[in-house]
């Protein structure tokens, strides 16, 4: 059975072959472009061994509607985000499924901002597409294609400049951290990033070929070669990046995962300690960060799950970090986006402002027990599963900003349909791994019953 589109708010991901062809690829660049104000589109790709035929597509589509094209190459998802601003662009295109497995890949659509589409745009894309009117110029303005070679240098010098990271103390630490860059292209990035602040590293799957070696989310099952490669070098840290980079999850110097929720709750410290003042993340991410701001005096606020509503939120707040638990860190001083090279360079100030090893600062913070969980989407309607979800766990404040997210007592369970998989996400969070576990099977008790009415 073939895998259809999945169309969001941000763009569009599918199986190459299958829902994502070369001609849905070129149909919906066009369509981008034909949304957009005066200027080129900005295209970066991750490394996946379909990308080059993606970009060619994506090319095709955006020059027949007129529209010139920058090409950056291979690039993390923040240097094109970066690059879209600094190119006083139109927006951009991203080409990248982030965690999702090799036969995957995506669009993901910039606004001239740098940042993933709002509603309104979003919907402009899908209506251009769906109609197809429109769509092509004739031959006499048919656009223009060029490279960039220095975006990523550019990327770097935004995040060393940024006045929460120390780069001399930092190389005189002299970190050893090992990079495993997921055969993309944060293999190239973060390398680059630790050469500039002094560090010594060992690279693991950082040659940029798509050749993928584990399963692509940097969660603490999936980390079991990056942490066996710490102990054998002795090093300070390591760190996973997914293919396009913009999430990063660490391991100690034991090689003990620490869990992709700390990296923002880590990273968010050292930006508090320096500039206290509003936070924002999602609904899914760990209490740990409402005591983290309530340790530095600081609001948190929580929005729906994904990047665009996060950064919607840090604008309208004024928050000064954000992020999602996923290990994403948004720090507005570089750029509103998700960046796995800022984490990493606030992750080696945390280690050595505190001169302490990393293990030790996350024993600072809350013990909490987090369980992730996915399941087929049910058919029919969400609203019965909403329904049966909240008379199961009635005595937990309901809030439906995204999803169902259940709450009580410093306990919370957040039911959600993916918006990047087929699939149902199930995350809980209490004091003790039991009472997660419990939260968890109740859940999915509900969704499995429904899903047998439903059958």
């Amino acid at each position: 059975m073939t895998t259809p589109l999945m169309i969001s708010v941000a763009g569009v991901r599918g199986i190459v072959g299958e829902s994502l062809t070369p001609p849905v690829l070129a149909r919906f660049a066009a369509a981008f472009a034909r949304t957009l104000g005066a200027g080129p589109v900005v295209v970066g790709r991750d490394a996946r061994r379909s990308g080059p035929m993606v970009l060619e597509a994506v090319t095709a589509g955006l020059t027949a509607a007129g529209r010139d094209v920058v090409d950056i190459g291979l690039a993390t998802t923040p240097t094109t985000q970066i690059a879209v601003e600094d190119g006083a662009a139109a927006g951009g295109v991203i080409l990248t499924a982030s965690h999702n497995p090799a036969e995957w890949n995506a669009l993901k659509f910039l606004s001239a901002r740098g940042e993933f589409l709002d509603a309104d745009a979003g919907a402009a894309v899908r209506t251009r597409y769906e109609s197809g009117a429109d769509l092509w110029v004739p031959f006499d303005r048919l656009g223009a294609t060029r490279g960039e070679a220095r975006a990523l240098e550019r990327h770097l010098d935004r995040v060393t400049t940024l006045d929460v990271i120390d780069v001399p103390a930092i190389a005189r630490r002299g970190l050893r951290v090992v990079v495993d860059g997921c055969a993309s292209v944060g293999g190239v990035a973060v390398p680059a990033l630790l050469a500039r602040l002094g560090a010594s590293m060992t690279e693991i799957d950082c040659v940029p070929n798509g050749n993928f070696t584990r399963v692509l989310e940097p969660l603490p099952e999936h980390l079991g070669a990056l942490g066996a490669a710490v102990r054998a070098a002795g090093a300070d840290l390591g760190i996973a990046l997914d293919p396009d980079a913009d999430r990063a999850a660490f391991v100690d110097a034991a090689g003990v995962p620490l869990g992709e929720e700390l990296t923002l709750a880590l990273a968010a410290r050292v930006v508090l300690a320096k500039h206290p003042g509003p936070v924002v993340t999602n609904l899914s991410t760990s209490s740990i960060m409402d005591a983290v701001c309530a340790r530095a005096g600081v609001a948190l606020h929580r929005t729906p799950v994904g990047e665009a509503h996060v950064v919607a939120g840090m604008r309208r707040h004024g928050a000064i970090v954000g992020g999602e638990g996923n290990g994403g860190v948004i720090l507005p001083a570089a750029h509103y986006g998700r960046d796995g090279l800022v984490a990493m360079a606030l992750i080696a100030q945390a280690v050595t402002a505190a001169a302490k090893p990393l293990r030790a600062l996350a024993d600072e913070l809350p013990r909490l027990a987090m369980v992730k969980s996915k399941l087929p989407r049910p058919d029919g309607p969400w609203e019965g599963t909403a329904s049966r979800l909240r008379a199961a766990f009635p005595e937990h404040a309901a809030d439906t900003a995204d999803g169902l997210r259940l709450a009580r007592d410093g306990e919370w369970v957040h039911v959600r349909p993916s918006g990047t998989e087929p699939v149902v996400r199930v995350i809980a969070e209490a004091r003790d791994e039991r009472r997660t576990l419990e939260l968890i099977e109740r859940a999915r008790g509900v969704l499995a019953a429904g899903a047998r009415e439903e059958a």
